[in-house]
């Protein structure tokens, strides 16, 4: 059988990782540009349960924006167990088959790089699920500590740095700015 999508409109794999602020809020920026053409988005946020501001706009596009969270309320702090493990495989068992559909031109893997360095999931099974996607399928990848392997692959990899933040003031999270 003939490819059908053309080269330069294949789904290619972008990563934000770093230790500077926004990769998320990119992540659903890109999110919120693809719904506005029209496009199904599936973002899959791992290692987070709590709301955010991204989550509660997303809702506002519920008919092209689906936000499926597989993390507990709070973020990871220290050691996961078992019930991040759970969740994060829970998730990746979900994405594997949402990638192969391609129903989804456009698949967020939110803090997927943070499951893969804590081994909540497989480098491995990021890879093969990434590889065994539909053509017309982008897939982004953010969080923290990207795996090597995984910016390889990429097409697109943008370093978040962090040069000055507030926080180091601690200076709380504010509703709608930060979060």
């Amino acid at each position: 059988m003939a490819e059908t999508t053309p080269s330069w409109n294949r789904g290619r794999v972008q990563v934000y990782t770093g230790d500077g602020k926004g990769k998320t809020t990119a992540a659903f920026g890109l999110a919120l540009r693809a719904a506005g053409r029209g496009l199904k988005v599936f973002v899959a946020q791992f290692a987070k349960g709590r709301e955010s501001g991204e989550v509660l706009a997303a809702e506002r596009f519920a008919d092209l924006i689906t936000v499926s969270r597989f993390g507990k309320n709070t973020f990871i702090r220290g050691e996961p167990d078992h019930r991040d493990r759970d969740e994060a495989q829970r998730g990746m068992r979900i994405v594997r088959d949402i990638l192969a559909e391609g129903a989804y031109p456009l698949v967020i893997l939110d803090e997927i790089n943070i499951a893969t360095h804590y081994g909540l999931v497989s480098v491995e099974d990021l890879l093969d699920a990434i590889e065994r996607r539909a053509r017309n399928v982008e897939v982004v990848l953010t969080g923290r500590n990207a795996d090597p392997r995984v910016l390889a692959v990429a097409d697109l990899v943008t370093d978040m740095r962090a040069v000055k933040h507030y926080f180091t003031q601690e200076t709380p999270a504010r509703e709608g700015i930060e979060e």
